[in-house]
């Protein structure tokens, strides 16, 4: 994700023969999709090979437009993840992009400092990982495992470090932009302690971040061990979903047979009734380690502008927070009701 950041570099209009003269440091885009994923693009995102290189340069030039103090990267490949996960709609994939970056200025307990190796230990405790094998569907399965974090040992903002991270990871292969990825999340032993960590506020954050602050495409939440307190857990989350995605998550209960009717034995581990082995996260976990260098080297082009207040981007203060917490306040009697 290197390149030039300076919307005053911006290239001509696409197509022009001297676009590679202007910008020689900015790195030619090569597509990376097989004929069939080249085929599920045009047919489920609208993107058009053809047209591919002029719709990055337009949302290129609506960036340098109206948001020239955004410090954001401008490559191909990167602006790309914004446009796909929009199906090439220049207005959306734009708000995309600024939310993304206004997500990370405004929650620093999340971003700052945000590499590998400084969350290693959520990253050791099994929090989450990545099975090794993709689903029927092309897409790669994220496993949450909340049962694994001790909230004495660290907050809950350094779960949702491990879980950013791992989704900037999977999303710079083209074959996830295309495919987007499943969900699974195992609350088995999840007490009303550590339900009581996720709150309406951070509940807020997290969603505005996966649904409207990141260029990706979950196409399934699968649920599976909830205790009854994901009830009281799930009545503080669907607030904040659209229809679409809360139409996504599938709670299985303690049933493999139906947790196997989304995501088939044959990729999922013993634990799950699957006949992948056991679950191993060493694999993911050296995978992320590896990519200490490129991540500090693609977050470095992202540069926090100062002096930048872009009129639409997603905002949070203290409205929002006291909003929250008085919501907090009044699912707690739910929270210790399911429990």
């Amino acid at each position: 994700m290197s390149g030039d950041s300076d919307c005053t570099r911006t290239s001509p209009s696409a197509g022009s023969p001297s676009d590679n003269e202007l910008l020689p440091d900015r790195p030619k885009y090569v597509c990376s999709l097989s004929p069939d994923l080249v085929t599920k693009a045009r047919e489920e995102l609208q993107e058009k090979p053809e047209w591919r290189l002029r719709d990055v340069q337009a949302l290129r030039d609506m960036v340098c437009k109206d948001y020239p103090s955004l410090g954001t990267c401008l490559d191909d490949a990167f602006l790309l993840r914004f446009l796909r996960a929009r199906k090439f709609d220049y207005d959306r994939a734009l708000q995309l992009l600024v939310n993304y970056h206004t997500c990370r200025r405004t929650w620093p307990e999340v971003f700052s400092n945000l590499k590998p190796s400084a969350i290693k230990p959520v990253l050791e405790s099994g929090f989450v990982t990545v099975l090794p094998h993709r689903d029927p569907e092309g897409r790669h399965v994220v496993c949450i495992r909340p049962d694994r974090w001790t909230p004495s040992n660290y907050p809950i903002t350094e779960n949702i470090r491990a879980i950013y991270l791992t989704l900037e990871k999977l999303i710079q292969s083209e074959e996830t932009q295309v495919n987007g990825i499943v969900i699974l999340a195992d609350y088995k032993g999840v007490s009303l302690s550590k339900a009581s960590h996720f709150g309406p506020f951070v509940a807020k954050k997290v969603i505005g971040i996966l649904q409207d602050g990141f260029p990706i495409r979950i196409k399934a939440v699968n649920i599976i061990n909830e205790p009854r307190i994901f009830k009281g857990i799930f009545a503080i989350i669907k607030p904040f979903l659209k229809e679409k995605i809360a139409n996504r998550f599938f709670l299985h209960g303690c049933d493999l047979n139906s947790l196997h009717q989304n995501i088939p034995p044959v990729i999922l581990p013993e634990e799950y009734g699957g006949t992948a082995g056991k679950l191993d996260i060493s694999a993911w976990n050296e995978l992320l380690l590896a990519s200490e260098e490129d991540f500090l080297h693609d977050f470095s082009q992202l540069v926090v502008a100062c002096d930048s207040s872009p009129h639409d981007m997603l905002v949070s203060g203290d409205a929002d927070e006291k909003q929250c917490d008085d919501s907090l306040r009044g699912m707690k009697p739910q929270l210790y009701y399911c429990y």
